[in-house]
């Protein structure tokens, strides 16, 4: 898998160019349906974790972490929850108020709000997106790489995640597989809470 391309200091390239590559991206994200990769998540105080991401659109995600990590992120196309099945906790919020709603939400228009970021790879496109009306919902800046195979041309192949409170998140995939079918089944959560106190 390549790696994240560390952003560079170069100028932005000339207009056409620039203008192809978010068109490429953004055809890129519309063009996947249904997508399944292995992930590798490194928090802000460089910790990692591992585990399966299973996408599919409009705004449906699934993050099941390995074995021994009791958390488990999904989105059913409205919202985004996050389930802590050691202290039983769950969190929802809308799925246009995260990061994330760049890649799922499909009333956001990532061609509005996305900007292009040298990069020093050629073969590597740096897509970042932010809603600076609402910084409240931060920023994501996807990293994609240049391949035929996938839909689109451009695979994504990461991205870099900033919430409200500045807390930096790290997604790098590996194994991208495209076009399966998968049940809307796969985007539900068993709710860890006692049934008297949801």
């Amino acid at each position: 898998m390549p790696a994240l391309a560390p952003l560079a200091a170069a100028p932005p390239a000339a207009e056409g160019p620039v203008t192809n590559d978010l068109d490429l991206a953004v055809g890129a994200l519309r063009a996947v349906t249904t997508m399944q990769a292995d992930f590798q998540q490194t928090d802000r105080n460089g910790q990692r974790v591992a585990g399966k991401l299973t996408i599919k659109r409009p705004g449906k995600i699934r993050f099941q972490y390995q074995p021994g990590v009791p958390l488990l992120i999904v989105g059913d196309g409205k919202a985004l929850t996050l389930v802590d099945y050691e202290v039983k906790q769950v969190q929802r919020w809308p799925i246009r108020n995260s990061p994330l709603g760049a890649l799922l939400d499909p009333t956001r228009d990532v061609k509005r709000y996305g900007t292009l970021q040298p990069t020093s790879d050629p073969s590597v496109v740096s897509l970042e997106v932010r809603d600076r009306g609402h910084p409240e919902y931060g920023v994501i800046t996807l990293i994609f790489q240049r391949r035929a195979s996938a839909p689109g041309g451009l695979e994504l192949v990461g991205w870099v995640s900033l919430d409200s409170q500045n807390r930096r998140t790290t997604i790098r995939l590996a194994n991208q597989r495209y076009g399966m079918d998968i049940a809307d089944d796969a985007f539900r959560y068993t709710d860890p809470r006692p049934a008297n106190r949801r």
